[in-house]
C-alpha cells in the first residue's frame, strides 16, 4: 500500500511501505528459531568450505601425525609393531586410492594418525634396551666415554659399557650416565675402568610431572649414578668405532673453543659464551641461571630456532652483501641462492658443534627447510614450511613431541608464522605520511615488529612453561625487548666472528665484544628478576588443560576464517580449567622417605627420614610455593623422633611417617594415614597404610582428602607397562581410593595438634 504526500522538493507522489502490509507474516516481525539457525549454519558451512580449500590440508598433516604419537605415549602397554605398521600402511594406500573422492581429507588425517602411532612404536622397538630396576652398589665397569658435560659443581659423562661386574647382580646394561668430581671427567673416546653406584633412571617426582626416565631411555641410557674412587684409563680391547672418533673430535673442538674463550672471559661470561657456541650450559651459576628463566630469557641458553636463525641469517646476509659488491655476479648469477647454500652449511656446522641434541636437530631442520625454499625459489616463511619441518622432526625423533623444548619452539614458531601470514606485512609496508615515515626512520617500525613478535611468541609458549616449569614470566616482553637486540646484533655475530678468527689467532677482540653483550644481558635479567611480581608461579595442573590449550593455539594459528576464534574460546576454557585444578593434600615419594602434608595454613609441611633437596624443590614448584628446600617453615607442626614423624593433615587427621617397626603399633592407633618404607603393619591396624610394596609397584603417590578417605593418583597406575617404566611382577590394578579407618580419632575443635599430642611422639 502507498500513501499520498508531499516530497521535500514540493512534488506530490506516493510513499511506499516496506515490507508490503500484505506480506507481513501472521506472527509479526519476531524472528523464528529457523530464521536464525539456517543462516548461521550456512555461514558455518561457508567458513568450513573456505578452510578446506586447495593447499589447506598439508599444515594439518603434522597435527594428525603428532596426535598418533601422543596416542602411543598414552598407551598402557607397548603396542604390537606389526599390527600398528599394517594399519598405517593400509590407511595410506586407501588414501592414495581415494585421492579424488570427497572423503580424501578425512582418510589422509586418519592415515597420518596411524603413521605417527606406528612411527613411535617402531622407534621404541629399534632402540630397545634394558633399564636398571634396582640400585646396584660397587659395580665394576669398563667402557668407552661417549660424551662429557662440564657442570657448575660436578662433571658428568656417558659410558658405553663393555664389561660389568657386580657381586649381587648379573644385570647387563648398554650405557650409563655417571657423575664425578669436578675436573676429573675422562676424555671423550677414552677407555676407562671404574667402580660406581648405579641407580634406576629418575622417574616422575609426582603423578603428572615430567618423566626423566623416559628421556634417558630414548637417549639409550639405562641407569645413572656416581663414580666411587678413581677413574683409570686403560688400553681398549678393540677400536671404539667411527662414531666414537667423531665424538672425540667434536669434543676436542668444543674444548679448544672453550679454552680460547677462557683467555678473555671468565665466570658466567665465559659459561654463557660457551653455551651459545657449543651448547654446554651446565657451568652457569645458579643465581644467574635462575634469573635468566625468571626474566623470560632462559631460551637464550638452550640452542634453538633463534640461534639457528641468527647464525644462518648473519651468514646469509654477509655472503649476499659481499657478492653484491661485484656487479657482474649481481647481474648474471643467483647470488641469493649461493648465500642460502652458504648459510645452510654454516647451520649444519653449528648443529654438529653444539652436540646435535634433539632440540637442536629440530631447529636445524626448520632452518634448513626455509633455506632450501629460498634455493628452489619458493616462499620461505609459510605454514607449509613449518609443516614439513615438524614432520621431519617427528619422523626422526617421535619422542620430541612430549619434550617441552619441542612444544615451546613450535608453538612460538606457529605464532610468528601466523603473524607474518596475517598481519605483519601491513606493519612492514611503506609508510604513507610524514609522521610515520619519521618514526620508521628512527627504528620505530622495527621496534614495533620486535615487540609484537616477542609478545606473540611469549603468549604462545605460556601454557607449556606453566605446565612443565610451573611458572609464567610477567615481564618476559620487557626482558626480551631490552636484551635480545644486543644478543642478536652483538653477542652472536661476535661469537661467529670469533670462531672464524680463531685459527688465525685474532679471536680475542671478538670474545671481549661478546663479553660486553653478555654483561648487558645478565644485567637485564637480574634487573627484571628483581622487579615486584617477577616470579609468576603456577600450581601444577593435569595434561587435559594443556591439550586443550594446544588445540586452541593450533586453531588460532592455522585457520583463516572467523572459525579461528574458536581457538581463543578453547584457550579461555583451558586457563579456567588449569587454575581450578584441586591441589593434593598428601604427597609421598617413591622411596617412602619423604612425605608432604598440607597443613591448616594451606601450605605443605615435610615429614622425612632422608631429605631430598631436588624432590622437595619439585614439590614446592608444583604447589606454586616460593619457599626453598632449606626453609625452616617446612617443618612447622611436624614432630619427629628416631622412629618417625607425625603431623596433622587435612580434616585434622594425623599423618605419620614410620621409619622403624616399633613405631607402627602406636601409629596404627592414633593416625589416619601411615607411610612406611618398611614391611606392612599387622592386618588389624586401624589406619590406612602406604607401605614399601605399594610404593615399589606404583611409585610416587598423590592423595586428596575426600569424604570417606583419600583419592589416590599414582605415577604408575596398575596395568602400566612401558619399556622405560616396566611393570613390577605382581602388579595389578592400583586402588584409586584409600578408605579412612572407621575408628580414626576425631580432631579437636580447632583442628590443630595439642602440645601433648606432639610430645607423645618424641
Amino acid at each position: 500500500m502507498a500513501e499520498q504526500g508531499t516530497t521535500p522538493g514540493g512534488k506530490r507522489g506516493y510513499a511506499g511501505t516496506w515490507p508490503p502490509r500484505a506480506a507481513v507474516p501472521a506472527g509479526g516481525y519476531l524472528p523464528t528459531p529457523a530464521s536464525i539457525w539456517r543462516p548461521f549454519v550456512e555461514t558455518l558451512r561457508q567458513w568450513a568450505r573456505a578452510e578446506a580449500g586447495a593447499g589447506r590440508l598439508l599444515p594439518w598433516v603434522p597435527v594428525a601425525f603428532g596426535t598418533g604419537i601422543a596416542f602411543y605415549f598414552a598407551a598402557e602397554h607397548e603396542p604390537v609393531l606389526p599390527v600398528a605398521a599394517t594399519v598405517a600402511i593400509a590407511l595410506c594406500l586407501l588414501a592414495l586410492l581415494l585421492r579424488r573422492r570427497s572423503v580424501f581429507p578425512a582418510i589422509v588425517m586418519l592415515a597420518a594418525v596411524a603413521a605417527g602411532f606406528a612411527m613411535a612404536t617402531w622407534k621404541t622397538a629399534r632402540i630397545a634396551h634394558g633399564v636398571l630396576a634396582r640400585p646396584m652398589f660397587s659395580v665394576a665397569l669398563t667402557g668407552f666415554v661417549e660424551t662429557r658435560d662440564i657442570r657448575e659443581k660436578t662433571d658428568r659423562f656417558v659410558l658405553r659399557v663393555v664389561s660389568m661386574e657386580s657381586p649381587r647382580d648379573n644385570t647387563k646394561l648398554e650405557r650409563v650416565r655417571l657423575s664425578v668430581k669436578k675436573g676429573t671427567a675422562p676424555e671423550v673416546g677414552s677407555f676407562v675402568e671404574l667402580k660406581a653406584r648405579l641407580m634406576p633412571p629418575l622417574g616422575p617426582q609426582r603423578p603428572g610431572s615430567y618423566d626423566f626416565g623416559r628421556d634417558l631411555y630414548f637417549q639409550g641410557i639405562a641407569a645413572s649414578g656416581f663414580v666411587m674412587g678413581a677413574v683409570k684409563t686403560r688400553e681398549p680391547p678393540a677400536a671404539g668405532g667411527l662414531a666414537l672418533r667423531y665424538a672425540a673430535f667434536m669434543q676436542w673442538l668444543r674444548d679448544a673453543i672453550d679454552a680460547r674463550i677462557r683467555t678473555t672471559l671468565d665466570g658466567d661470561q665465559r659459561a654463557i659464551a660457551t653455551a651459545l657456541l657449543t651448547g654446554r650450559r651446565d657451568a652457569i651459576t645458579t643465581p644467574v641461571n635462575d634469573a635468566m628463566f625468571i626474566s623470560g630469557l632462559g631460551h637464550v641458553l638452550s640452542i634453538s630456532g633463534y640461534h639457528m636463525a641468527v647464525v644462518a641469517g648473519v651468514v646469509f646476509f654477509t655472503i649476499r652483501a659481499l657478492l653484491a659488491l661485484f656487479p657482474a655476479l649481481t647481474a648474471g648469477q643467483p647470488i641469493k641462492k649461493w648465500a642460502a647454500a652458504a648459510a645452510l652449511v654454516a647451520a649444519a656446522f653449528y648443529l654438529l658443534l653444539s652436540g646435535a641434541e634433539v632440540a637442536t636437530q629440530r631447529s636445524f631442520f626448520m632452518t634448513a627447510v626455509v633455506l632450501i625454499a629460498v634455493i628452489v625459489d619458493r616462499r620461505a616463511i609459510t605454514f607449509r614450511t613449518l609443516a614439513v619441518a615438524a614432520l621431519i622432526v617427528l619422523a626422526i625423533a617421535p619422542e620430541a613431541l612430549v619434550h617441552p623444548s619441542f612444544q615451546m619452539s613450535f608453538a612460538a614458531t606457529l605464532g610468528l608464522v601466523a603473524l607474518v601470514q596475517i598481519g605483519l606485512p601491513n606493519l612492514l609496508a611503506s609508510p604513507d605520511h610524514s609522521v610515520t615515515a619519521r618514526v620508521a626512520l628512527w627504528g620505530g617500525r622495527e621496534l614495533m615488529v620486535l615487540m609484537l613478535a616477542s609478545l606473540v611468541a611469549g603468549l604462545a609458549t605460556t601454557p607449556y612453561a606453566a605446565f612443565h616449569f610451573h611458572r609464567v614470566t610477567p615481564y618476559g616482553l620487557l626482558a626480551n625487548l631490552a636484551a635480545m637486540p644486543v644478543v642478536s646484533a652483538v653477542v652472536m655475530p661476535a661469537g661467529l666472528l670469533g670462531l672464524l678468527a680463531m685459527p688465525f689467532g685474532f679471536d680475542g677482540v671478538f670474545w671481549a665484544i661478546m663479553g660486553f653483550g653478555i654483561d648487558w644481558m645478565i644485567l637485564v635479567t637480574q634487573w627484571v628478576a628483581a622487579l615486584p611480581g617477577a616470579v609468576g608461579r603456577m600450581a601444577a595442573f593435569g595434561v587435559g588443560p594443556m591439550i586443550l590449550a594446544s588445540a586452541g593455539l593450533i586453531l588460532l594459528g592455522l585457520l583463516r576464517s572467523p572459525l579461528r576464534w574458536s581457538g581463543a574460546v578453547l584457550l579461555v576454557v583451558a586457563s579456567l580449567w588449569a587454575v581450578r585444578v584441586p591441589q593434593p593434600d598428601v604427597l609421598v615419594s617413591a622411596d617412602g622417605r619423604n612425605v608432604a602434608v598440607r597443613g591448616g595454613d594451606g601450605r605443605l609441611h615435610l615429614l622425612h627420614s632422608a631429605k631430598d633437596a631436588f624432590l622437595v624443590k619439585e614439590w614446592l614448584a608444583a604447589d606454586a610455593d616460593a619457599r626453598t628446600a632449606t626453609d625452616a617453615s617446612l617443618g612447622e607442626g611436624v614432630s619427629c623422633d628416631p622412629s618417625g614423624c607425625v603431623t596433622q593433615g587435612p580434616g585434622g587427621a594425623f599423618v605419620a611417617l614410620a621409619t622403624r617397626p616399633e613405631a607402627l603399633a602406636d601409629d596404627c592407633e592414633r593416625a589416619a594415614l601411615i607411610v612406611t618404607a618398611r614391611p606392612p603393619p599387622p592386618r588389624d591396624c586401624a589406619a590406612s597404610v602406604i607401605d614399601a610394596e605399594r610404593l615399589r609397584r606404583h611409585g610416587a603417590l598423590m592423595l586428596r582428602r575426600i569424604r570417606d578417605g583419600y583419592a589416590v593418583d599414582a605415577v604408575k597406575p596398575g596395568g602400566i607397562d612401558r619399556p622405560w617404566s616396566p611393570a613390577v611382577p605382581g602388579d595389578g590394578e592400583s586402588e584409586t581410593t584409600l578408605r579412612a579407618p572407621a575408628a580414626a580419632p576425631r580432631p579437636a575443635a580447632d583442628a590443630t595438634p595439642s602440645e601433648v599430642d606432639l610430645q607423645s611422639e618424641d
